[in-house]
């Protein structure tokens, strides 16, 4: 058993890597490929085993998800203010220091999520049925939080309502597999890769630059992270940058804090999706589906296990991302960016009618203009999830 543990772990750490390191390649994929496949697998190992390694997976991804999302697809000066620190730390070739923020907030995000699981285990189960009843009300309220707290309040209404429709769409498109891949990856990936092949983006050379932030400003982040991941753990379609940005709604955040903030969410929205399929029966994320379908009688001994083994591969992903992240700052000046960019977009669109058949091209195309649409007229890419937030608010209001 332990053996088995043990190489589960290793193997969810090698995809984990792997699905954090190429943009548009998702946990989701891994975990739907593993259950198609499952009665293979547990013809030699148990649920729980299959479990271990999409936790394993999962814990990797968010650490290492951050590498690429810094140092790819990074915008030119005349559209860095509408985009993270870490790609404007990477313009100044702080990129490492940008990555190295996230993963210090990623850990401390698991060792909260650990702590904070017997509270939310006894609470959960109290507040959700309420919360259930006024679901619709409070993402609408989030959503219209997230839009006038943007300074172009109608342009971020406007792409809100836009990604919303092509959601709809795309969700309720019985021709297309798999609809979420497309729909993401035109959305989020493909826009900043194509601008940046454009833009003829140049990337400085990249120092490697310790960390200067405070405990106390760490501590500070660290409470308001709790508030923040706590509430959208229990709401769907609501993720980490939804949940940053509602946190430096009451709270002033600094560029270095914003980016610990936006690690220590990560980690703690994702285990606390885990503990909420024990606390209150229903998945809040979509490794968590796959949990649930191998663990459909999760037991508090399980959770136990489950976030154990975070924590401890959590402290593996910690380095690997630290060594990974380093490399990336040596390497990123040497390779010819703009073809870089072009490469990773290439396979992307390749990859697109594989796993979505023909019909994922015509999403992809769809969800790119919007996506570049949104960059272009300066919006945050948070108001690109109303893909997600929209339909659920139209579910949970019929």
């Amino acid at each position: 058993m332990i053996l088995e543990i043990f190489l589960a772990c290793l193997l969810g750490i090698i995809a984990g890597t792997i699905t954090g390191l190429i943009p548009g390649v998702h946990i989701n994929l891994v975990a739907t490929l593993l259950f198609i496949n499952s009665a293979f697998f547990l013809g030699f190992t148990n649920p729980l085993i299959l479990a271990i390694f999409i936790i394993s997976m999962t814990t990797a991804h968010t650490f290492i998800d951050f590498i690429p999302s810094v140092f790819l697809g990074a915008p030119n000066e005349d559209t860095v203010l509408s985009i993270l620190p870490g790609h404007r730390m990477l313009l100044e070739g702080r990129g490492y220091e940008a990555v190295k923020l996230t993963v210090i907030g990623g850990f401390l995000g698991l060792v909260l999520a650990c702590v904070l699981t017997p509270l939310f285990i006894f609470t959960a189960p109290i507040f959700y049925p309420l919360l259930e009843k006024m679901m619709a009300f409070i993402l609408i309220s989030l959503s219209l939080i997230l839009i006038f707290t943007e300074k172009r309040k109608f342009a971020a209404f406007f792409v809100f309502i836009l990604a919303g429709l092509l959601g709809l769409g795309t969700l309720n498109f019985s021709l297309l597999k798999q609809a979420l891949f497309p729909l993401f990856t035109g959305l989020f990936a493909t826009p900043l890769l194509i601008l940046s092949f454009v833009q003829n983006v140049k990337i400085p050379k990249q120092r490697i630059t310790k960390v200067d932030i405070s405990k106390k400003e760490i501590i500070k982040i660290l409470g308001v992270s709790i508030f923040s991941s706590s509430l959208v753990s229990f709401l769907p379609g609501v993720g980490s940058a939804q949940a940053a940005v509602i946190a430096s709604v009451f709270k002033k955040i600094k560029e270095k804090s914003f980016l610990v903030l936006l690690g220590a969410i990560n980690t703690l929205v994702v285990l606390l999706s885990f503990v909420a399929l024990y606390a209150i029966k229903k998945p809040r994320s979509g490794v968590a589906v796959f949990v649930g379908k191998f663990l459909p009688d999760i037991t508090l001994s399980n959770l136990w296990t489950l976030l154990i083994v975070s924590l401890i591969v959590g402290v593996f992903a910690f380095f690997i991302s630290l060594i990974l992240a380093k490399e990336f700052s040596t390497i990123i000046k040497k390779v010819n960016y703009k073809w870089l960019c072009f490469a990773i977009l290439l396979f992307l669109i390749i990859l697109t009618p594989i796993i979505s058949n023909w019909w994922g091209l015509l999403v992809l195309l769809t969800a790119t203009a919007l996506g570049i649409f949104c960059s272009l007229i300066g919006i945050k890419k948070i108001f690109l999830m109303g893909a997600l937030l929209l339909p659920v608010i139209i579910y949970y209001l019929i």
